[in-house]
């Protein structure tokens, strides 16, 4: 029984979450109901381990657009330079390196897109993991207040708050889950090709 619940649980968690603001905690459910409600979004960012993945990504996120700048001022200052050296060098010369900088302009953009990819992929990883840990907690919790089903609040036409669940999920989630120190490493996804590391470019020297 339990397991059918876990699977059905994962199945309707297993949906897009878009992005909404956070709403107050509404009142702890205090009857049972057949059918209960629960907001996703909430339960993902206010969770402590919801959080923790949140920050995780930030950060990834933060530090692929601190590189992509440090490498558009190094592009940026490349670029000047070869420019002021068109006049001293030979046409020939000048096309070459000219064509040599704009093939690594190119390489760092595949490169650079890549890694935004993979972060994209690994948030999603990380997402579809949060909801496959919650789906035996929600499940136990459900048995606990003699529910038979949990309803996506957002797909919920009209209910009373007294059967949102999501404040006592939250604390569920945060006593069984805590902040997911304890849980396996989310694997970490293969490098798409042409992902290896560019190195950042040198000016061209006179």
């Amino acid at each position: 029984m339990r397991g059918a619940l876990v699977a059905g649980l994962a199945a309707v968690l297993a949906g897009p979450l878009p992005a909404q603001e956070a709403e107050p905690a509404p009142p702890v459910v205090s009857l049972q109901s057949a059918v209960v409600t629960l907001d996703r979004n909430r339960l993902f960012e206010e969770t402590r381990l919801g959080q923790a993945i949140l920050a995780r990504i930030d950060s990834a996120s933060n530090d692929l657009i601190a590189e992509n700048r440090r490498l558009e001022a190094a592009l940026e200052a490349e670029e000047r330079l070869l420019t002021e050296r068109r006049a001293t060098l030979p046409t020939a010369q000048f096309r070459e390196l000219a064509q040599e900088f704009d093939s690594r302009v190119e390489e760092l953009r595949v490169t650079q897109e890549a890694k935004s990819r993979a972060l994209t992929r690994q948030r999603d990883t990380e997402q579809q993991r949060f909801l496959e840990a919650s789906a035996p907690v929600l499940a136990d919790l459900m048995q606990d207040l003699g529910a038979v089903a949990i309803i996506d609040r957002s797909v919920v036409v009209l209910s009373f708050d007294r059967f949102d669940i999501t404040a006592q999920a939250i604390a569920r989630l945060d006593t069984e889950l805590g902040d997911g120190t304890d849980l396996a490493p989310a694997p970490e996804s293969e490098p798409e090709p042409g992902q290896a590391d560019v190195p950042l470019p040198v000016p061209v020297q006179p």
